[in-house]
């Protein structure tokens, strides 16, 4: 909790005098430009991979980055909720599918106890990306896995008519995009050719 509070103090010393304007205009509403779906995993921030500032980004951050297929009976959809919130409300321009190098989540979809994992609720969540990983036909490479489950969100998103309509209709942009962990790159998913290519080169 005292690292916590210090990073508050931090925020209120160094932060918050130069964006005090900005936050009191963020308290009026917010206009994020950019839905970006990512993973929880800590080392993977997209506010910093960005370098987005307050309001700049609406954030939904699951397991592995999964966008759950469009369903309308009941349960709770949370993820699905926050999409429909963000485009419907928020009117974002674009949707950024944001996975990343060493997914724990990918990991444990691969394992072969992927059905029977310890952690509470984690295989059926996971099992989202068995149709990612049966299109890489059985490989073992976890980078493979990680670049068609984002391909798999990127189609899941089209089968929700609010986005499909707005997509074909209004210009929403839908972005994939993978941070590479160890060197600190990312890369954008080509629509022409479906392939990963460098940001630094597109």
């Amino acid at each position: 909790m005292k690292s916590l509070l210090a990073g508050y103090q931090k925020f209120r010393k160094e932060i918050w005098p130069h964006d005090k304007d900005h936050f009191e205009t963020l308290a009026k509403g917010q206009k994020p430009h950019t839905l970006v779906i990512s993973c929880s995993d800590s080392r993977v921030d997209p506010t910093t991979i960005f370098s987005a500032r307050p309001g700049d980004l609406f954030v939904i951050r699951n397991v592995a980055s999964v966008v759950p297929p469009f369903e309308t009976y009941g349960g709770y959809h949370g993820v699905s909720a926050a999409i429909a919130f963000a485009v419907i409300n928020l009117e974002v321009g674009r949707v950024v599918v944001l996975g990343h190098e060493h997914c724990g989540g990918v990991a444990a979809a691969m394992s072969d106890h992927a059905h029977d994992l310890p952690t509470p609720f984690l295989s059926q969540w996971v099992s989202l990306l068995e149709p990612a990983i049966h299109k890489c036909s059985g490989e073992k490479d976890p980078l493979a896995v990680e670049y068609e489950s984002i391909r798999l969100s990127l189609d899941r998103l089209m089968t929700f008519p609010f986005v499909a309509e707005r997509v074909e209709k209004h210009g929403l942009q839908l972005m994939g995009a993978h941070f590479k962990i160890s060197d600190g790159t990312l890369s954008i998913l080509d629509p022409q050719t479906e392939k990963f290519v460098l940001a630094d080169e597109v």
